[in-house]
């Protein structure tokens, strides 16, 4: 499954799986994370926000699990 990119200061691109309600996330560091139980209006929001990076720092970073992937 391939990264969406999205035009943001704070992330170059998002994907999301509909069986595992997650959503992977690469930052403009280069860094990637899971986020784990996102429902898919937090992903569909993230998606159509004016801004992905301050939705991303109101509706997802410090609420859902994470890990750093590879």
């Amino acid at each position: 499954m391939d990264f969406t990119p999205v035009k943001s200061r704070m992330i170059l691109g998002v994907r999301y799986n509909d069986l595992t309600y997650e959503l992977d996330v690469v930052f403009r560091t280069g860094e990637k994370y899971r986020y784990k139980s996102v429902p898919k209006f937090v992903f569909e929001g993230l998606m159509q926000a004016e801004s992905h990076g301050q939705y991303m720092h109101k509706k997802v970073l410090g609420r859902y699990k994470h890990e750093r992937l590879g």
